[in-house]
């Protein structure tokens, strides 16, 4: 066989199609599915056309070319099978901007690893000895002048260029033929080829290389807005008079009359239509009280144990606290989940979305809701910006004062893994929070940090509590450190008894994802649960004031539903259409067998079922069933969550409503 052009496509081909299948196999992505089939023509047309440009360079150099983009698209699906592991997404070109930053953890991220990813390196290993001893000895091919080449292949490279333009037409079939689309999953394969947005199912369904394509084709070419009526809400239930909330909207309409921006125009129509949830027994249950809100760095359920964190169990146990609390992963979880937690909105996951948006401003955010009430606001992190720009973030999410490290005068230490004790936190905090006046406190602790697998001051300083336990050194380590922000909220209580506040303060807890930094086998050892699904992504959620009556709730709640849910308790003046999560104690939600989680992907759980949004299957928990009209009606309501909430933070669209409202 002479034909260069043939055994360049054929070697090429196999070898990407190989890794591909490799891939769903080690990513437990199912093998006999129509996706399978779209990416064979892919790898295809792939192969094909890049055979055609090696038809035209030296084979030499050619050689070198080829085997340079397989080691890419090889490295780059182990990459995306890592991430997916460590944060439960696939990653995006959009989340670069924390390249420099990952470098830091990177030796946790590949300690993650499961050894089984490194299969996918087989079909290039397979390619080289193949490009470099057996391609000689099977082919003799020497190198001509360009003219030469063109009327030696011509036949070939014509039924190339003619299989291509045919694959590239079934291609698109692909992509409309309505029996290759999963019925439940709302996104088509046509919608993700013009915006692989959900970067999970993009993946499932175009394999790593052509979503790679996708991914920098979306970066290059910015999809154009349409607008979307939402139409008019005549559902609203009817609400008791004393339970109402009344809302004005005569504004809000004659702003949106005046606005032609259709993007503008299309979340008028969105969140204008939401419903208005009512006010309830809990409403206004601490009026008048002070509020620190404290998210707590890779804290999951393990410390929820009274034997070694007595005084998170103490808030837990005489506290609201919520059983089903998750807080899902993605590409920046830490400020990704800050910044929902703050907004009630989903962030872009596949992005480290304040960082990205830092200049967008939020009059409805945590802080603007109490800064509109009368309180002094102000925000707090014991370490610095080389992760993260909150000293800009947090003033623009309307903290009227943020202190970093820095400002607080905590020292610190720019080895990763050393990072100061959020004892420091509490102590320095109060020197700058007036408690002669009401006040709301954002803080974001660091001391539970990872990595755990390596020694570190604090990973070390407790760790003899644990000396009889047959944990591995890691997950010693790592509770250490939550033995230290127990310490923490001790201090924190203390500080606030000796003020005389304490029974005048609300304290919520939340944790900003779970340590994923810790193997999930080190996890089981500890948790005396399964963490199947997504059960790994539960964080604990409580609400705690000296003075009130425990009670615990079932419910599924996030970090999304912490904001309406503080509102409400604390009767704010606001507007429950412009966030995504719902005050979880209004009546509604507490008795809805409907209420659910909501992962990244737009994956969601409830006590009846989970649904993988990412393979388009659901799997019940008992008899009740779903009709498929009732699951295609949750996936459309969840895709137009979290579409609208980053259409808002891409447009800045806050920021229009405020100065437009104020007009």
């Amino acid at each position: 066989m002479t034909n260069k052009l043939f055994k360049n496509y054929i070697s090429f081909f196999i070898s990407l199609f190989m890794i591909e299948i490799i891939f769903r196999l080690v990513s437990n992505i199912p093998i006999f599915d129509w996706a399978v089939f779209r990416i064979f023509i892919s790898s295809n047309i792939i192969a094909l056309f890049i055979s055609i440009i090696l038809l035209f360079i030296k084979e030499k150099i050619g050689k070198i070319i080829s085997i340079i983009l397989m080691f890419v698209l090889m490295f780059y699906a182990i990459l995306q099978a890592g991430f997916e592991n460590f944060l439960g997404v696939y990653v995006s070109i959009k989340s670069s901007s924390q390249l420099g930053a990952v470098e830091e953890f990177i030796s946790v991220y590949f300690a993650s690893f499961k050894i089984y990813f490194w299969l996918i390196t087989i079909p290039f290993i397979l390619y080289i000895i193949y490009k470099l001893y057996f391609e000689k000895r099977l082919f003799k091919l020497p190198d001509n002048d360009l003219k030469s080449i063109i009327i030696k292949h011509q036949k070939p490279l014509v039924i190339s260029l003619i299989s291509v333009f045919i694959l590239s037409i079934l291609y698109i079939g692909t992509l409309n033929f309505s029996f290759m689309h999963n019925s439940l999953q709302v996104e088509t394969p046509k919608d993700l080829f013009k915006n692989p947005t959900n970067t999970n199912v993009s993946v499932n369904q175009f394999g790593t290389s052509m979503f790679g394509l996708l991914d920098l084709k979306s970066m290059i070419i910015k999809q154009e807005d349409e607008f979307i009526d939402f139409g008019t809400n005549k559902d609203q239930p009817l609400i008791e008079y004393n339970y109402a909330r009344e809302i004005n909207d005569d504004n809000w309409i004659k702003l949106d009359s005046e606005t032609t921006n259709k993007t503008y125009k299309t979340l008028n129509s969105y969140f204008m239509n939401r419903e208005i949830t009512p006010k309830n027994d809990y409403t206004g249950m601490f009026e008048g009280k002070n509020l620190i809100v404290i998210l707590m760095e890779s804290v999951n359920e393990i410390f929820i144990n009274p034997e070694y964190y007595p005084t998170f169990y103490k808030m837990y146990s005489e506290g609201l606290s919520f059983t089903n609390n998750y807080s899902p992963r993605n590409t920046c979880a830490t400020i990704n989940n800050e910044m929902s937690e703050m907004l009630s909105l989903f962030s872009i996951y596949n992005t480290c979305t304040p960082n990205v948006y830092k200049n967008n401003e939020y009059f409805e955010s945590i802080f603007g809701l109490f800064n509109k009430a009368g309180y002094k606001t102000s925000s707090y992190h014991n370490y610095d910006e080389t992760f993260y720009y909150r000293s800009t973030i947090h003033k623009n999410m309307g903290s009227s004062a943020y202190y970093g490290v820095k400002d607080l005068g905590i020292s610190y230490k720019l080895d990763y893994g050393e990072w100061p004790s959020d004892i420091q936190l509490m102590e320095k905090a109060f020197e700058h929070i007036d408690t002669t006046n009401p006040f709301m406190a954002f803080m974001t602790t660091v001391t539970s940090h990872n990595p755990y697998y390596s020694s570190s001051l604090l990973g070390d300083k407790h760790i003899d509590l644990f000396k009889d336990t047959e944990y591995n050194m890691g997950t010693k380590r790592y509770m250490s450190k939550l033995k230290e922000l127990d310490l923490a909220l001790e201090r924190l209580l203390n500080i606030l008894e000796e003020k005389d506040i304490l029974k005048d303060t609300v304290i919520v807890l939340s944790g900003d994802h779970y340590p994923y930094a810790l193997n999930e086998n080190d996890i089981e050892s500890v948790l005396p649960k399964s963490l199947e699904r997504n059960n790994i992504d539960k964080t604990p959620f409580v609400i705690y004031n000296s003075e009130m009556e425990a009670e615990t709730f079932n419910m599924y709640t996030s970090y999304l539903n912490i904001l309406p849910t503080i509102a409400n308790l604390f009767d704010l003046d606001y507007d429950p259409r412009l966030y995504i999560g719902e005050d979880v104690l209004n009546d509604k939600y507490i008795n809805s067998s409907t209420n659910k989680v909501i992962f990244a992907d737009g994956s969601w759980e409830n006590n009846i079922a989970y649904y993988d949004a990412t393979k388009g299957s659901i799997t019940y928990f008992g008899d009740e069933k779903y009709t498929n009209e009732e699951i295609i009606a949750f996936n459309k309501e969840i895709n137009n969550m979290i579409k609208m909430s980053n259409l808002a933070i891409t447009s800045n669209y806050f920021t229009y409503l405020d100065e437009g409202l104020k007009k």
